[in-house]
């Protein structure tokens, strides 16, 4: 099994006749998935290297029975593009697009819940079930189907921690890349629930990085309700307070969100800690093999 998307997900592209949205919903085909159509407004009827353009989602869903969206449309209009998929019965929104006003994100978010639909993102790399399905915009060739789950604030990290595992023969089940921004949809708790309830996953991944408590209630919740091994890595243990680290969320906020602070939560849980990416396979063998 794998968590969010396998070999039968049925994913639209936003926005895929934009340069971005064409490019991916190739290269997510290419992948394997199911990339069953897309939308660009006014473009209805025409198509991207054979895959149907529709104009709106609802159309898209009633001919396509889509039960995916990711989403590659500019800032601007993304927030809309949340609520059109959530509106029409999607089940699963990615958001890649970055740089959404954080309100128009609540917003969306919002929206999305009472709709019944789960985020992804915005501002995330999208998420992967080697060997069965992407959605996003992972480099494919790096990951390897397997019983490992990763969770990850930031997208680069994401790749040179699965580079690592996969080069120790360590498969993953599902990978997600959450994204970066003070607000997205689903998060670390609904993220580890998943992956405790997955028979596949044997062990889980957690990367973090400074800013928010999302790490802190992470390792509380893993103490109460998960009972497979957890292994994290924080990054930004040498950024100075007060000043913004790639990421709109990663920026340590008086005496919270500190890389010191969701070590010393992690570690008061159980839960292995890297120092370096590169330890991250070789702290897995160790607590899979008690």
């Amino acid at each position: 099994m794998s968590i969010l998307i396998n070999q039968y997900t049925r994913l639209l592209v936003q926005g895929i006749t934009g340069r971005d949205g064409s490019f991916h919903a190739l290269k997510m085909r290419e992948y394997g998935t199911l990339v069953v159509g897309g939308t660009s407004p006014g473009k209805g009827g025409s198509t991207v290297d054979g895959i149907p353009v529709f104009n709106t989602m609802y159309e898209a869903i009633e001919q396509t029975k889509a039960n995916a969206s990711i989403i590659f449309v500019p800032a601007r209009y993304a927030a809309d593009a949340i609520m059109e998929a959530a509106d029409a019965g999607i089940e699963l929104i990615i958001c890649i697009s970055e740089g959404i006003p954080t309100l128009d994100v609540i917003k969306a978010y919002r929206f999305t819940q009472l709709k019944g639909a789960m985020l992804i993102g915005p501002n995330c790399p999208g998420l992967i079930s080697p060997e069965r399905s992407l959605a996003g915009i992972l480099p494919g060739s790096i990951f390897k189907k397997g019983n490992i789950g990763v969770i990850s604030r930031s997208g680069t990290l994401t790749y040179e921690i699965v580079y690592h595992l996969t080069a120790h023969g360590m498969g993953q089940s599902t990978a997600i890349g959450m994204g970066g921004d003070p607000v997205v949809g689903l998060y670390f708790r609904e993220l580890l629930e998943m992956f405790q309830n997955d028979p596949e996953t044997e062990a889980i991944v957690m990367i973090g990085e400074i800013g928010g408590n999302a790490e802190e209630l992470a390792a509380k919740y893993i103490q109460e309700h998960v009972t497979k091994p957890v292994v994290a890595f924080i990054a930004g243990q040498s950024a100075p307070p007060g000043k913004q680290m790639g990421h709109a969320g990663a920026i340590i906020s008086g005496n919270s969100g500190s890389a010191k602070e969701k070590i010393t939560a992690l570690a008061e849980a159980g839960i292995q800690i890297a120092q370096e990416p590169s330890e991250v396979p070789l702290l897995l063998k160790g607590v899979i093999s008690r």
